[in-house]
């Protein structure tokens, strides 16, 4: 059995087991895969909130177990072999990527920008696939990993958008997303943001994750008419103006609705 010994404030020794060493473990895993060049031990302690050395003993756990490799010279951890096995074998029941990758790759190559498939997981949007398109300049905010909580980002925004208002005035009660993320996602901005997005059918994310940087999405819904999916469009300013956002809002919406009858 796998006991991790942390430090309490009055310098006690705690295990840490059960459901929050689980809890911990599965934070540890997540923002691992959001470090696509590996992520360091101080990087870990600082996003989970737990001291260095209790995140490197978990770090070398999930190491000596197969779940992550540690790359010793460059001092970084990276998702490990135990993890792809048993990703090949929930992708026979989850494999939405395949199923989506010809609509993202439509998207990218009939607007020019980077194209994607993030999936709800929770109160968050995870991006799966990514699809760059010919336009030479490119946002970078999103790629694969890459997790925002809902009504960040236009994927986070369409989803949370054609979810019930019941969720959503649940969702914004409880939820800070201003510490992060600024004043303009405050509920009642969020809510601005809401209507509109039903309003058009597509969601528009005006650079307000990162300067110049825009974003649109279209919900892509499950079998129970729940938006469980989305597909997005990022890329500059100029290439988002007012008068190509019907272009590109119209081929989001009819690639979000093929997919969703694929998936069904």
């Amino acid at each position: 059995m796998l006991t991790i010994w942390t430090t309490g404030v009055a310098s006690v020794a705690e295990p840490v087991r059960g459901a929050q060493l689980v809890s911990r473990v599965g934070s540890i895993l997540r923002i691992v895969s959001e470090h696509p060049g590996g992520a360091s031990s101080s990087a870990v302690a600082s996003a989970t909130g737990l001291t260095r050395p209790t995140a490197h003993r978990l770090l070398a756990a999930l190491a000596a177990e197969g779940f992550l490799d540690h790359d010793a010279k460059q001092a970084r951890w990276h998702l490990g072999p135990e993890l792809f096995l048993l990703g090949s074998l929930a992708a026979e029941r989850y494999d939405v990527a395949e199923l989506a990758r010809e609509s993202v790759r439509i998207l990218a190559h009939e607007s020019g920008e980077s194209a994607f498939l993030s999936v709800r997981r929770g109160f968050e949007t995870v991006c799966l696939l990514r699809e760059e398109g010919s336009f030479p300049v490119r946002s970078f905010v999103l790629t694969e990993g890459v997790r925002f909580p809902l009504g960040v980002a236009s994927a986070g925004l369409v989803i949370l958008a054609f979810s019930s208002d019941d969720e959503v005035d649940d969702y914004l009660a409880r939820t800070d997303l201003v510490e992060r993320w600024g004043a303009a996602h405050a509920p009642e901005p969020v809510r601005e943001r809401i209507r509109e997005t039903r309003e058009r059918g597509y969601a528009v994310n005006p650079a307000l994750i990162l300067e110049g940087s825009w974003g649109m999405g279209a919900a892509v819904f499950d079998g129970a008419g729940n938006p469980a999916w989305a597909l997005s469009l990022t890329g500059i300013e100029s290439r988002f103006r007012p008068e190509r956002q019907a272009f590109l809002g119209e081929l989001l919406l009819e690639q979000a609705h093929e997919l969703s009858k694929r998936l069904r």
